[in-house]
């Protein structure tokens, strides 16, 4: 559902805007609501952001994964993703909006992302795989636990799919992963996680 506003605004007006109830986004100067995540969307994100803890616990990496993440993008734009793991020192060092407003900036500062993905499919496998990559982040996975998106991005017949996008040379290469297939990660290379474990929240 796309809010009724004047005119195109920026993402610092958008930040003043947000409400803290409800869940929203800015996409190309335009306020969208997003729907509230079910249960199993927001349980497949729980479950996701506890394994790579466990990694990073495990690990001794410097990486923490905050509740609450907006990436801005350009003047325009703005994604909360449902897990966002985060650089330590990358944060420290370059984001200068983190502390006061969870917003960040820098495709350095991030290591992975997560979209879970819901009946605005077309929002991940295209408008955010587009700007996250051309942010330069890394890694970034589409959990599509009920095969929702378009065949050209999961195949058909459509199916349960953990799509993970790895940056090479400023592009993204794509692997699939359905059911008991281990998830690779670059980010995370010790992670034994099959798609479907994610899908049934281990």
């Amino acid at each position: 559902m796309i809010q009724t506003i004047p005119k195109l605004i920026t993402f610092d007006e958008f930040l003043e805007w947000k409400p803290e109830n409800g869940h929203y986004e800015l996409h190309n100067g335009v306020i969208v609501e997003m729907a509230n995540p079910t249960g199993k969307h927001s349980a497949i994100a729980g479950f996701q952001a506890f394994e790579f803890g466990l990694e990073i616990r495990r690990l001794q990496l410097p990486y923490f994964i905050p509740k609450e993440c907006t990436i801005k993008f350009c003047d325009n734009s703005g994604y909360d993703p449902d897990v966002i793991v985060l650089d330590k020192q990358a944060v420290a060092a370059n984001e200068s909006r983190w502390e006061r407003e969870s917003v960040i900036t820098e495709g350095d500062s991030i290591k992975l992302v997560v979209e879970v993905v819901s009946t605005n499919w077309r929002d991940d496998y295209a408008h955010k795989m587009i700007d996250y990559e051309a942010l330069g982040i890394p890694e970034y996975w589409i959990v599509d636990y009920l095969g929702l998106g378009g065949s050209r991005y999961i195949g058909s017949p459509k199916q349960p799919t953990l799509s993970v996008y790895q940056l090479v040379d400023g592009e993204y290469q794509i692997k699939l992963f359905r059911g008991d297939e281990r998830i690779t990660s670059a980010v995370f290379p010790e992670l034994n996680l099959t798609a479907v474990q994610i899908f049934n929240c281990g």
